[in-house]
C-alpha cells in the first residue's frame, strides 16, 4: 500500500477514483428517481465520438500526445448529446428510449469512424471503452477535480428543487420551479459526470458507477438524502478497492469496480431478503 501511494501515477489515479466515486452517485440518485437509469449509457456512447473528435483535432493541430484533447472533446459531445436527449424527451415527438438507442449506435459508429480518420485504430479507444486509471494524466486530474467540484457544489445547492422535480414534475411546475431549466441542468451534470467517470470505468460501464451504488443504498434506505450519502460512501469504497486490487493483479480497473458493486448489490439483496424472512411478523409467516 505504501509503495502504491509513493507512485505519482497511482496518486493521481487514487484521487480521480475518489472524485468519481463521490460525484457519480449524486447524479445517479436523481436519474434513478426519474426512471432514467440508462441515460448515462446513452451519453457515454456519444462521449466516445467526442474522444475520437478530440483525437482527430490533436492530430490535425499536431499536438502531442494526440489524445490530449480527448477529454475536452468528450465533455463537449456529452453535453450536446445529453441536451438532445432532454429536448427530444421534453417535446415528446420521440420516446426517450428511441433517442437513447440512436445515441448508443451513432456514438460508437462516430467514434470508430473519426478515430480511423485521425490515423488511429479501435485499439486507441480501448482505454476509453473500459477505463484505464494507469493512463490518467495531470490534465485529466485537473479536469476531473474542477468538474467534480462543479457537480457536487451545484447539485447540493439545488438539492431541494431537484428533489421536487425528480419525484413529481407536475408538483414542481405548480410550485413555480423553473422545470425546463432544471431538466436541462440535470442533463448537463449527467454529461459532465459521464465525462469524468470514463477514465475510471470506461464509457461502456460508466452508467454502472452512477446507478448501482444508488440501487444498493435504496435497498436499506428510503430517504432521498440518506440514499444519496450512502451511495457516495459505497461508490468511493468500491472505486478505491478496485484500484488497490488492480494495482496488485493485472485486471481491468473499470470492470473490477463494476463487479465489486454488483457483488455488493447481490449480497445486500440477499441480506435484506434473509432479514425479512427472519424478522417478519408471526402472522405473515403463517
Amino acid at each position: 500500500m505504501i509503495e502504491m501511494l509513493s507512485s505519482p501515477l497511482m496518486q493521481r489515479a487514487l484521487i480521480v477514483a475518489v472524485l468519481v466515486g463521490v460525484s457519480a452517485p449524486v447524479v445517479g440518485t436523481f436519474l434513478v428517481s426519474r426512471s432514467m437509469a440508462l441515460m448515462g449509457d446513452g451519453i457515454g456512447h456519444i462521449a466516445l465520438t467526442g474522444v475520437a473528435l478530440g483525437w482527430l483535432a490533436g492530430t490535425i493541430m499536431d499536438i502531442s500526445p494526440h489524445d490530449s484533447l480527448a477529454l475536452p472533446g468528450a465533455i463537449v459531445m456529452s453535453v450536446v448529446g445529453s441536451l438532445l436527449i432532454e429536448l427530444i424527451r421534453a417535446r415528446g415527438r420521440t420516446g426517450a428510449d428511441v433517442a437513447l438507442a440512436i445515441l448508443f449506435y451513432g456514438g460508437i459508429a462516430g467514434g470508430v469512424l473519426l478515430i480511423s480518420a485521425a490515423g488511429g485504430t479501435t485499439t486507441n479507444l480501448t482505454s476509453y471503452l473500459f477505463g484505464s486509471l494507469a493512463t490518467v494524466s495531470r490534465s485529466d486530474l485537473i479536469y476531473t477535480l474542477v468538474l467534480a467540484v462543479l457537480i457536487l457544489g451545484t447539485a447540493f445547492f439545488l438539492a431541494g428543487p431537484l428533489f421536487a422535480l425528480a419525484h413529481d414534475e407536475e408538483y414542481a411546475k405548480a410550485a413555480g420551479l423553473p422545470v425546463r431549466a432544471l431538466n436541462l441542468y440535470i442533463a448537463i451534470i449527467s454529461a459532465l459526470t459521464v465525462s469524468i467517470s470514463m477514465r475510471v470505468v470506461g464509457v461502456l460501464l460508466v452508467s454502472a458507477i452512477m446507478i448501482v451504488p444508488v440501487a444498493i443504498a435504496q435497498l436499506v434506505s428510503h430517504s432521498f438524502t440518506r440514499t444519496m450519502r450512502l451511495a457516495m460512501i459505497i461508490s468511493i469504497l468500491a472505486c478505491v478497492t478496485g484500484l488497490i486490487i488492480t494495482y496488485n493483479v493485472a485486471l481491468s480497473p473499470g470492470a473490477t469496480i463494476v463487479v465489486i458493486l454488483i457483488a455488493l448489490y447481490a449480497l445486500t439483496s440477499l441480506g435484506v431478503l434473509v432479514r425479512l424472512k427472519l424478522f417478519r411478523p408471526e402472522k405473515e409467516r403463517q
